[in-house]
């Protein structure tokens, strides 16, 4: 799965890689991303050829659901069944969109130690992960709107700390992930494969991250496993 992620960019580069724009305000780089939290989607306009870029919710609430308790178990989406999973199959074939990151995290286990780790696509560039979103209206009428996070197999970079990785895609696919017109469910699936490994480092970070308070530079600095060790039994 992918439960924390990374944005350290500011809006406007985030807006001159991936060619869009909004009328969000700045945010603040964020190092220690959780469920919940507002995060910035792209998506594309269905009316004419640019792209947008908007704040949602991570943790996709069905618009048919009678509640939002569900967004807490729909953060990530199995590529191999989302197709088949009601919660995930309309907004697969209609509403996609692209999730921008700089860095992911997965906890690898160590006897009763779990000892974080972050994952990045060459030196820390900006990627994408495929996204899906949907939008749902609260007992009191108000529209929210969510998103969840396509996971897939692990490649050989993210296999020695787990067995699920979020799908960063290639950013050639772009722009037929977004295209509202491709409805076509194998299309999307095929685009929905393991990152290249040679294209990906990771290395290990401070327990800092464990806790969603906790969002600076400090997060994501390597640190040496020896080092975390000896302040465990120090």
């Amino acid at each position: 799965m992918c439960g924390r992620y990374r944005l350290s960019r500011r809006k406007q580069l985030v807006e001159e890689y991936f060619d869009t724009e909004s009328d969000e305000p700045e945010w603040t780089p964020r190092y220690n991303i959780a469920p919940s939290q507002p995060v910035p989607v792209i998506r594309q306009n269905p009316k004419e050829p640019r792209r947008e870029l908007s704040l949602m919710r991570w943790g996709l609430i069905p618009s048919w659901a009678k509640d939002a308790s569900v967004a807490a178990r729909m953060i990530n989406a199995r590529s191999e069944t989302a197709g088949t999973k009601p919660a995930f199959r309309d907004p697969l074939t209609n509403r996609r969109c692209l999730i921008p990151a700089d860095g992911f995290y997965e906890w690898q286990r160590a006897g009763k130690v779990k000892q974080p780790y972050c994952f990045e696509v060459n030196d820390g560039e900006l990627f994408a992960f495929a996204g899906i979103w949907d939008r749902w209206t609260d007992p009191s009428r108000n529209s929210i709107e969510t998103c969840s996070i396509l996971t897939t197999s692990p490649n050989a970079v993210t296999s020695a700390v787990h067995d699920r990785m979020p799908v960063i895609l290639d950013p050639d696919s772009y722009d037929i992930w977004l295209d509202p017109g491709m409805r076509d469910l194998t299309t999307a699936s095929e685009l929905l494969k393991p990152y290249d490994a040679q294209l990906m480092r990771c290395y290990p970070i401070s327990t800092r991250i464990n806790h969603v308070g906790n969002d600076d530079e400090e997060c994501s600095a390597p640190v040496e496993l020896a080092q975390i060790q000896s302040s465990l039994f120090s």
